[in-house]
C-alpha cells in the first residue's frame, strides 16, 4: 500500500459515522462525549477534505446524501475494525450496545413482547430496551420511540415500515355470561348482550352492525380505553369484548361469542425512522421483533 497517498482523518470519519448512526450532531456529541459544534466542525471538515456533501437537513433532522450512504459502509467497516481491535486488546468480545425504545399497544406489550425481549436480551445484553405501552400513536419523527408496532402503514416519507402479518380479532365472552343470556346463536340474539367499548365513538358499533347485529350506544354500558382492563372485565363475565384470536382462543376463561361471525381484520406493521438503514442496533432489534411477532403464539 502506498501509505503516503492515504490522507484520512479518523476523528472526522468517526464524527461522520456516529452522526449517521445517531441521527443528529447533538446525539453524536452525547455518544462521543463531545460538544455539538465540535461534531459539526469535524463533519464539515471531512466534507471539505473529500469535496462532497454528506448530509442534508430535513426538518429538524439530518438525512444522508447518496454520497454519504456510499461512504457510510466504508467508514462503518473502519469503525467495526477499530472496535474489534480495541476489544481484542482488552480481551473482550464484540457486542451491540445502546438503548432502543419500542412503542406498542397494551396487549402487544403484555402478551407478545416479553418472550421476544427475553430472547433479544440473551443474544445482545448490551442493548437496553424501553417499552412504551400505549394505544396512542407515538411520533417517531420526534423520537418518542425508535420502533413502533402499529395496526396501520405509515404515510410519512421519513418513515419505513414492514408488514408483519394480517391478524384477526373476534368477539369473546365468558361461558357463564353467554349462558346467562341463553347462549345466543344468531346476531339478533347476541344483540341483546352487553358489549365492552373503547370509547363513545361509533366505529366499533358500525362494524358490529355491519355483521348483522343491531346495537346502539346503550349496548355498551361499560367503556374503557385500556385493553387490559377491558379483557379482564370480559373474563369476569361483565360483557362481550373484541380480542385478537391468538390471545382469545388461548384464554380458558372465555370462548368465542357467535363463532360464525366474520373476523375483524387487524394488520400488524413494524415502523421505524429511515435511520434504520444506518443503525446496526436498530436493524438487529427490528429484525428480531419482526420474526418474533410473526411467529407469536401465547404460551
Amino acid at each position: 500500500m502506498e501509505w503516503r497517498s492515504v490522507n484520512f482523518d479518523w476523528n472526522r470519519a468517526r464524527a461522520f459515522l456516529v452522526t449517521a448512526e445517531e441521527g443528529s450532531f447533538s446525539a453524536a456529541g452525547r455518544a462521543l462525549g463531545m460538544s455539538q459544534p465540535t461534531i459539526g466542525r469535524q463533519v464539515a471538515a471531512l466534507e471539505q477534505e473529500l469535496d462532497v456533501v454528506l448530509f442534508e437537513r430535513v426538518g429538524h433532522g439530518l438525512e444522508l446524501t447518496p454520497t454519504g450512504l456510499d461512504l457510510l459502509e466504508h467508514v462503518r467497516a473502519m469503525g467495526e475494525a477499530a472496535v474489534r481491535a480495541s476489544l481484542t486488546a482488552a480481551g473482550q468480545s464484540l457486542s451491540l450496545e445502546g438503548n432502543v425504545c419500542i412503542s406498542a399497544s397494551q396487549l402487544t406489550s403484555l402478551y407478545s413482547l416479553p418472550p421476544i425481549i427475553a430472547d433479544l436480551r440473551e443474544r445482545h445484553p448490551g442493548i437496553e430496551i424501553e417499552i412504551v405501552a400505549t394505544n396512542d400513536t407515538s411520533d417517531l419523527g420526534r423520537r418518542e420511540a425508535d420502533i413502533a408496532i402499529r395496526a396501520f402503514r405509515p404515510t410519512q416519507p421519513e418513515l419505513v415500515a414492514r408488514k408483519v402479518k394480517d391478524g384477526q380479532a373476534r368477539l369473546y365472552a365468558s361461558p357463564e355470561y353467554l349462558a346467562a343470556i341463553d347462549n345466543p346463536t344468531t346476531p339478533e340474539e347476541l344483540s341483546q348482550a352487553n358489549f365492552l367499548g373503547f370509547d363513545r365513538g361509533d366505529a366499533m358499533l358500525k362494524w358490529l352492525n355491519s355483521l348483522g347485529l343491531s346495537l346502539t350506544q346503550e349496548s355498551f354500558p361499560v367503556i374503557t380505553e385500556n385493553q387490559l382492563v377491558q379483557w379482564e372485565l370480559a373474563k369476569r363475565g361483565v360483557g362481550v369484548a373484541i380480542m385478537m384470536e391468538e390471545i382469545g382462543d388461548a384464554e380458558p376463561l372465555v370462548t368465542r361469542a357467535l363463532p360464525e361471525l366474520p373476523p375483524f381484520p387487524v394488520p400488524m406493521w413494524l415502523t421505524t425512522h429511515r435511520e434504520l438503514s444506518t443503525s446496526r442496533r436498530l436493524r438487529v432489534v427490528f429484525d428480531l421483533l419482526f420474526e418474533g411477532l410473526r411467529s407469536f403464539a401465547p404460551a
